[in-house]
């Protein structure tokens, strides 16, 4: 008797353990991005009109306990991190939805950023809470900032892909790649560098941003004096139409 307790007790914690292969949001991914030409594009509408697969994940998420996900091992974590940042992004913009641009959701003193909205590892959080007091400041990982989507055409694509443990290090590889060597997002021509803004708003993460460009650019002709300049940031919305 006391060993089929035993199993029917390890089936309970199995059935209910937290999915890190993020399933749910995988299937959202895979069903609501498309791609015009270089740049990925979510479709909002649909998701606005049919919530339940979202609402899903993000119970997924907000049912996560603190003890439990302080023994997750760091990809586990990151990957997690990223996912919950970009599901509650899309999850931000649909609650508002029909919008033009994540900035019209926030206010004169209150960035969209900056809302509390959504219950996270127990407690009421915001987007900027994920990226730079959690992800930015324990995990050091500069590729984020291509993982990371504020649901706007100059940021990186939202991948098709969830992020897991197993595939996190090669999806923030592949992310940096198509981000750095998308000619719509950076460029190099006449000897001068036209970067997007997120390498100057978070310069200092890259520790030496000529050396990080010329790790995954495909030009060869950038050197440490290679001068930069700052392209605009245009905080229209990714949306598919």
């Amino acid at each position: 008797m006391k060993y089929f307790i035993i199993l029917a007790f390890l089936f309970i914690q199995n059935t209910f353990a937290f999915d890190h292969t993020h399933k749910a949001w995988n299937d959202i991914l895979s069903s609501n991005v498309h791609m015009k030409g270089k740049q990925s594009l979510f479709d909002y509408k649909k998701i606005k009109n049919s919530p339940l697969s979202l609402n899903k994940y993000l119970l997924q998420l907000s049912s996560l306990k603190r003890e439990e996900y302080e023994t997750f091992n760091n990809n586990q974590k990151l990957a997690l991190l990223i996912n919950s940042y970009n599901a509650h992004t899309v999850k931000l913009i649909i609650d508002h939805y029909p919008v033009k641009s994540i900035k019209d959701i926030g206010s004169l003193f209150t960035s969209a950023f900056k809302k509390d909205f959504f219950y996270f590892l127990g407690h009421k959080r915001n987007l900027d809470w994920i990226e730079h007091e959690v992800i930015r400041k324990k995990f050091k990982e500069p590729r984020i900032h291509f993982a990371v989507v504020c649901a706007s055409i100059s940021c990186p694509n939202l991948q098709k892909t969830a992020f897991t443990e197993k595939n996190l290090d090669s999806l923030l590889d592949s992310a940096a790649t198509y981000f750095i060597n998308n000619k719509t997002k950076n460029d190099f021509k006449d000897g001068t560098l036209y970067l997007s803004k997120i390498f100057k708003w978070y310069r200092l993460d890259f520790k030496g941003l000529h050396k990080f460009i010329k790790k995954y650019s495909k030009e060869k002709n950038i050197t440490d004096k290679t001068p930069i300049s700052w392209l605009n940031y245009n905080w229209e919305l990714n949306e598919w139409k």
